[in-house]
């Protein structure tokens, strides 16, 4: 029997509840996965009647509405209120005729400046109680300090099993594929190591700009922005040990283990294992782009923000000594894509008769058209060459898969295992805060050798050092 539920979502009229958090509750009730009695509560401070935010609703999930099948009974579960988040006496007249036997989970799609206040007015109103959950979306903090600050705040107020730290990336189906991969297949699982692996390439590239976003993003850079969260999830899925077993707590206490393993990069190796990169003109999908100094909304004749990271890490443990990871993210790329690359050791010795060995790899593609390819070494289909080797592929296409209709967003993955309290998908606190430790190590590092951003022209795969930093290795990036 489950319990009447209220999913309240603060900052229903931003562009996150507009392109992923609706068309993901839509899906979740159009598949019958939402508890018939959720009701859906959006809070913003436009003022909005109940049935003009349906009607909103409507034009704006029109790409996902299939017929007016389900249109009527979602709309039936969304209400909604206007409120100033920062007003406390809202906060009281928001909760006039709360229903405490329900379940509350709380969404903050806010600033995460609004994090800490927010829950201190639900507090005020005791509404934080063992059946409230709150979703907290990234980042939390811009560094160690102010991380610890909204932790602090919100766990003073919400027990740690009801916080729900959100990375979207951990909700795509084929980075739940890869714990999968890793760990109920034995032939793989055997080779996961340093005695098999050569390196592994992580890259998260946009081709997107800024899109309006200058003054915010000039605070962050692409190392806060991307790095800390999402490249740092990334690898730690990777590297991390088998846990004990699928829970939260196993597969966050392995996770932190990859963290304090992570080889800081400090002032005399930041030249070496670190690039910034910042985009000028260029072209992007056939099309001339502005710089980043010369965005619409840029308003300074300089500013040494990365719109570019590559970074060559360690991880300092048995599984992995001696194994670089080659992390990349940037803006203005060629073309809109992440993979994870796991490139496996030459043979020792190659007895045919072809010259240089040709070593295998694993890539797993998150996006664009999410899947898993092997690449293997094949003979030709030849008489004329006995024996020569060509590089096939054993393509797992999870977008293009016949039995497949459509790869879910992340973030319906998300919101089920929320209502069904499973936390595993989400991000502990140790884990934000090591994180944090490691990137405030990296961007001291930067400022205490003043090491400048490198330009990159818009459409290109970023500066020419961040090439130098894996070539010297005598490696190259997987492209």
């Amino acid at each position: 029997m489950t319990i009447a539920s209220d999913l309240v979502i603060f900052g229903a009229g931003g562009d996150l509840t507009r392109r992923k958090l609706f068309p993901a509750l839509y899906q979740l009730h159009a598949a019958g996965l939402l508890p018939s009695d959720l009701r859906i509560i959006g809070l913003a401070r436009r003022e909005l009647s109940r049935e003009e935010f349906i009607a909103q609703q409507y034009e704006r999930l029109k790409t996902v509405i299939d017929g007016d099948a389900h249109w009527q009974s979602f709309a039936d579960r969304l209400y909604y209120h206007c409120m100033d988040f920062s007003e406390t006496e809202q906060y009281a007249r928001f909760t006039r005729g709360w229903q405490p036997e329900r379940m509350a989970i709380f969404y903050l799609a806010t600033p995460p400046s609004l994090f800490g206040p927010i829950c201190e007015r639900l507090g005020e109103q005791q509404l934080l109680g063992k059946r409230s959950r709150v979703v907290l979306e990234k980042p939390i903090g811009h560094d160690l300090e102010s991380s610890c600050a909204v932790n602090e705040t919100v766990g003073r107020l919400v027990s740690e099993e009801n916080i729900y730290r959100i990375d979207h990336y951990l909700g795509k189906e084929t980075v739940q594929n890869l714990l999968v991969l890793r760990f109920a297949n034995r032939f793989i699982n055997t080779q996961w190591d340093q005695s098999c692996v050569d390196h592994v390439q992580i890259t998260v590239a946009e081709t997107v700009g800024i899109e309006g976003r200058w003054s915010y993003y000039n605070d962050v850079g692409q190392l806060r922005d991307m790095v800390q969260n999402h490249l740092m999830q990334l690898l730690c899925l990777v590297a991390m040990e088998p846990p004990n077993s699928m829970t939260a707590e196993g597969i966050r206490d392995e996770k932190v283990k990859i963290l304090r393993a992570l080889r800081r990069i400090d002032a005399a190796s930041v030249a070496s294992h670190a690039v910034r990169g910042q985009y000028t003109q260029g072209w992007s999908q056939g099309e001339a782009v502005p710089g980043y100094l010369d965005e619409d909304d840029c308003n300074v004749e300089s500013s040494d923000t990365e719109t570019f990271v590559a970074i060559k890490a360690h991880i300092d443990n048995w599984r992995w000594a001696g194994v670089p990871f080659y992390l990349r993210t940037g803006k203005r790329m060629p073309q809109k894509l992440t993979e994870i690359v796991i490139a496996y050791k030459s043979l020792p010795h190659n007895i045919f008769s072809t010259g240089d060995t040709i070593s295998n790899r694993l890539v797993i593609r998150l996006q664009p058209n999410e899947g898993i390819e092997m690449q293997m070494v094949s003979k030709q289909q030849s008489l004329k060459n006995k024996l020569a080797l060509e590089t096939k592929t054993l393509n797992l296409d999870f977008l293009n898969s016949p039995e497949i209709q459509r790869v879910p967003d992340a973030y319906e993955r998300l919101f089920l295992d929320v209502i069904n309290g499973d936390p595993s998908l989400f991000v502990g606190r140790d884990e934000v805060e090591e994180s944090w430790k490691w990137c405030d190590a990296l961007i001291a590092a930067w400022g205490d050798q003043a090491v400048p951003v490198t330009g990159y022209h818009a459409g290109t795969w970023g500066p020419a050092k961040a090439e130098l930093l894996i070539e010297r290795d005598g490696r190259s990036w997987h492209e």
